[in-house]
């Protein structure tokens, strides 16, 4: 007879082997490091160079050249990009090369003139900064402001019949023009940009400056968006340039504004769309507070169509 101790071992079972210790798992692969991105820059009337990082749309660049120079961001009315002139063809948009040195064109004198509308249209081509301030960028020969010498591109409109406009968009400046009524006076409180002859110590002749020089070379872009985090692009190709001139130049025809960056922007939003109904739809739900026509829709795609074909 077993004992109840032998009976117990065997009908146990047997031990199983000890597993083998697992792997150390991999580590995971380190994620691809961002660039720093460092640019140049300077105030347009004159100042030492300035190194500016870190920011991902206008407001925050405008505030990195304020702490370069220390001025109050609200004091820079617009940048250009490798000039620094008052010249509205190198202004900045939402695209930055990444050797592109940036001007920074800070408020000057203030102005008030007085302008009599004896037309619907006033000849101005409005933009704006993208942090608060609208200012003239082209004023059409011939129109009622091109009479007015004291009103020039780059000015900043401040005030309409003293009422301020500080923080409008360039289309609501825009349309806030177009219905003053005809016949009567009104008021236009300006903001001229400081220029070089404003400074007490002018730049030195001799001393090398970057200001005309084609500071661009390669072929990738700072892309600054009003909401999400700034990309490093591609240039854009030939047909997105194209496209984007056509729908700036509809913008500046049916709006009296001009605005590369919001050009750009439908033409992105075109690519995604397979007719003009669609195209207008995802309009109204990534611009809508533009409220565009629909005349001014079908355009626009129609334009981009032809940018399309004519570039191959």
């Amino acid at each position: 007879m077993e004992s109840a101790a032998a009976q117990e071992t065997r009908g146990a079972e047997a031990p199983r082997p000890a597993e083998p210790p697992p792997s150390p798992a991999e580590p995971p692969a380190a994620p691809r490091a961002r660039p720093r991105l460092v640019f140049r820059t300077q105030l347009a009337h004159g100042s030492p160079t300035g190194k500016i990082e870190g920011f991902t749309n206008v407001r925050e660049l405008y505030a990195k050249i304020a702490e370069a120079f220390g001025i109050a961001p609200t004091e820079i009315l617009f940048c250009t990009l490798n000039s620094h002139k008052v010249d509205m063809q190198k202004l900045l948009g939402g695209q930055i090369g990444l050797e592109d040195f940036i001007f920074a064109h800070v408020r000057g004198e203030t102005k008030e003139v007085e302008v009599t509308k004896t037309e619907d249209a006033l000849g101005l081509t409005i933009t704006d900064n993208g942090a608060g301030y609208a200012f003239i960028k082209r004023i059409k020969e011939g129109s009622i402001i091109n009479r007015v010498q004291a009103v020039c591109v780059g000015d900043s409109i401040e005030a309409i019949n003293d009422h301020s406009i500080v923080g409008c968009r360039h289309y609501e400046v825009a349309k806030m023009l177009r219905e003053l009524p005809k016949s009567q006076p009104f008021t236009l409180r300006l903001v001229q940009p400081k220029r070089a002859f404003d400074m007490i110590g002018q730049r030195s002749r001799g001393s090398k400056c970057p200001t005309e020089a084609k500071m661009a070379s390669g072929r990738e872009t700072l892309r600054l968006r009003s909401g999400g985090a700034a990309t490093v692009e591609e240039m854009p190709s030939e047909f997105e340039e194209e496209a984007s001139r056509r729908v700036d130049d509809l913008l500046e025809s049916y709006m009296g504004i001009r605005d590369p960056e919001l050009a750009a922007t439908m033409v992105d939003t075109s690519k995604k769309t397979r007719s003009v109904q669609e195209f207008a739809h995802r309009l109204d739900s990534v611009l809508g507070e533009f409220a565009f026509p629909d005349e001014f829709v079908v355009e626009v795609w129609a334009a981009i169509g032809e940018a399309r074909e004519a570039c191959g």
